[in-house]
């Protein structure tokens, strides 16, 4: 619903302003000459929602049977930055990994990264691919398939850039020649020597406090201005556990959640069993995250589950990213947090919950599997033949690998997290190949990285050419005190100049100028760089900014864009479609 209307007499320049939060694409315009002494209808401050920049956070399970897992992560990350770095997207992007590992009593010989974001080529890890009994070696399914680059190559360790990859305006922090993508298929694999304990929902909080934390090499790397997005990718059921009630894990507690309470060590059925409640047919459950005490018993206090509950509740960390959510949309009202899985789901992406005839699977994790597949192993093969007594018998020859089963744990904590602010963002892990997934993942980002649309109808300054928007427009860009006149990019003949691929600044000292794109239907004007947003056109608006900075020279942190234009006396006709 748009905002009253109020009538102002206005000396020089008249209209609706804008404040935009300073982006890589959003607005554009120049002050003309004071022709402009007029009488308007104008309407009160109105902020447009415009977003380029995003800080994503992968947090990536590295037990035991995850080496495939990553290896595909890999493999198809190309998917997802395809997207982000699209023609009408041009995204302003971080990306930062972390683990599952948070630690745990039973994992002595992890080196838990507990939110820490890992920075390091996987060939210069390559002991981390290796199981900690030894029996099982994921070094080139999971890292040397896709990456050939040292971290030396990825010029890690050669600047005081944060331990995180970026593409900011078109520059990345990487050398010449490396991609992102490229440089992300050495980065995300993390080896299978983690905790089996997985901390999915505690890592991420842990990685949250890291960047606010100014002495944290990963300070910093969530923007303020920026959309926040976390992905999970996991095979396992999430156990944040509150240290304070250690011992559900330990041989001398009470094994409450212990599969079997005369075994001497827990299986991770102990995260499944203390953190869920399923009801109904035990061939298809209705399950929901339960938090207990340490004695077994059922909360239903909120309060008394903070402080009582042996896995943190996952209001915990609704609360956590919510909080963040808030903060931003006081900055950009529309602006959401997005939370992706690639987790134990099917192939609808919907979780599903029964016990299995299995008992082995029942008394690892508590529960059947979310989902299962084939998928190609460790061990090399150019035929069945060599897969005698191998995982399922049977070689994938295009992979050159024997099949193994794969399964993953349903996530039932880590599913309602994920449905309270991205609904129907689940994949399945079982998948061989993630592109869908990830394309998915990034298209959901796409969608708040919204296009500079301005929610007036402006006028018409030249009459001569009544099929042709010509608008009167003033930009300022605004850092704390200081506000600054941002100048229209370069124009001859009437036509923005391109220069390299891009507009081109008006002048030596310029670093950012805006763009006015006012054609509705691609045809009303030679300029086939005029064509507006569909999401502009359909909103009925004619007039849509985009921002262009000169490479080397991003928006500085707390930066907005104030946009002012003269809007037409009858909008009912310049503008009929207008909502």
């Amino acid at each position: 619903m748009l905002p009253k209307q109020s009538t102002l007499r206005l000396a020089a320049l008249s209209g609706a302003i804008l404040t935009l939060p300073l982006l890589s694409g959003c607005l554009d315009h120049p002050l003309k000459p004071a022709e402009l002494d007029t009488n308007q209808t104008v309407r009160d401050q109105i902020q447009l929602n415009v977003n380029k920049d995003v800080d994503i956070l992968f947090v990536l399970d590295n037990s035991g049977s995850m080496g495939e897992e990553q290896g595909n992560l890999a493999a198809n990350f190309g998917a997802f930055i395809d997207v982000l770095e699209a023609e009408d997207v041009e995204a302003n992007y971080r990306l930062g990994v972390t683990t599952t590992d948070n630690g745990n009593p039973w994992c002595p010989g992890t080196t838990p990264e507990a939110g820490g974001l890992v920075y390091q080529s996987c060939t210069d890890r390559l002991t981390q691919f290796i199981s900690q009994d030894g029996n099982t070696n994921v070094q080139n399914v999971a890292c040397q398939a896709n990456c050939t680059l040292s971290s030396n190559d990825l010029g890690i360790g050669t600047t005081n850039d944060g331990p995180w990859l970026e593409n900011i305006e078109g520059t990345t922090n990487l050398p010449a020649g490396v991609s992102t993508t490229a440089a992300f298929q050495c980065l995300a694999p993390q080896g299978i020597n983690g905790c089996g304990f997985e901390s999915q929902l505690e890592s991420m909080n842990k990685a949250l406090i890291r960047f606010d934390t100014q002495d944290d090499p990963a300070f910093g790397f969530k923007r303020e201005n920026a959309l926040l997005a976390v992905v999970h990718v996991t095979d396992e059921a999430d156990c944040s556990y509150n240290n304070q009630w250690v011992s559900i894990f330990e041989q001398s507690g009470n094994k409450v959640f212990w599969w079997d309470s005369a075994a001497t060590f827990p299986t991770s059925a102990v995260c499944w069993n203390a953190g869920t409640a399923c009801t109904g047919d035990p061939s298809n459950y209705d399950c929901v995250a339960q938090d207990y005490d340490v004695d077994g018993n059922p909360i239903s206090d909120p309060a008394a589950a903070e402080a009582n509950a042996v896995l943190h509740p996952v209001a915990r960390y609704i609360e956590r990213l919510q909080g963040i959510e808030t903060a931003k949309k006081e900055i950009n009202p529309g602006q959401e947090v997005i939370v992706a899985l690639i987790g134990g789901v099917g192939d609808t992406g919907q979780p599903f919950y029964a016990d299995t005839a299995d008992q082995g699977f029942m008394s690892d994790f508590g529960i059947g599997a979310g989902c299962s597949a084939p998928v190609p192993g460790a061990t090399a093969c150019a035929s069945n033949a060599d897969c005698m007594g191998v995982g399922l018998g049977t070689c994938d020859t295009a992979a050159g690998f024997c099949n193994e089963s794969q399964t993953a744990v349903p996530p039932v904590r880590l599913a309602e997290f994920t449905e309270y602010f991205t609904p129907d963002n689940m994949f399945t892990v079982c998948s061989n190949d993630y592109s869908p997934a990830l394309e998915a993942i990034a298209e959901a980002i796409r969608d708040q990285l919204r296009p500079a649309c301005y929610t007036e109808c402006v006028q018409d300054q030249d009459l001569q050419t009544p099929d042709i928007l010509d608008p009167e427009c003033a930009v300022t860009e605004s850092v704390g005190q200081t506000n600054t006149q941002i100048p229209e990019c370069l124009k001859m003949n009437g036509q923005y100049v391109i220069t390299g691929g891009d507009y081109t600044q008006p002048n030596d000292n310029s670093n950012v100028c805006y763009v006015l794109v006012t054609d509705a239907d691609g045809m009303s004007t030679p300029d086939p760089s005029d064509t507006m947003s569909p999401e502009c056109v359909d909103g009925g608006y004619n007039l849509e900014f985009k921002l262009y900075r000169r490479p080397g020279f991003p928006a500085l942190g707390g930066s907005t864009v104030s946009a002012t234009c003269i809007l037409s006396e009858l909008p009912q006709l310049d503008c009929p479609n207008l909502e």
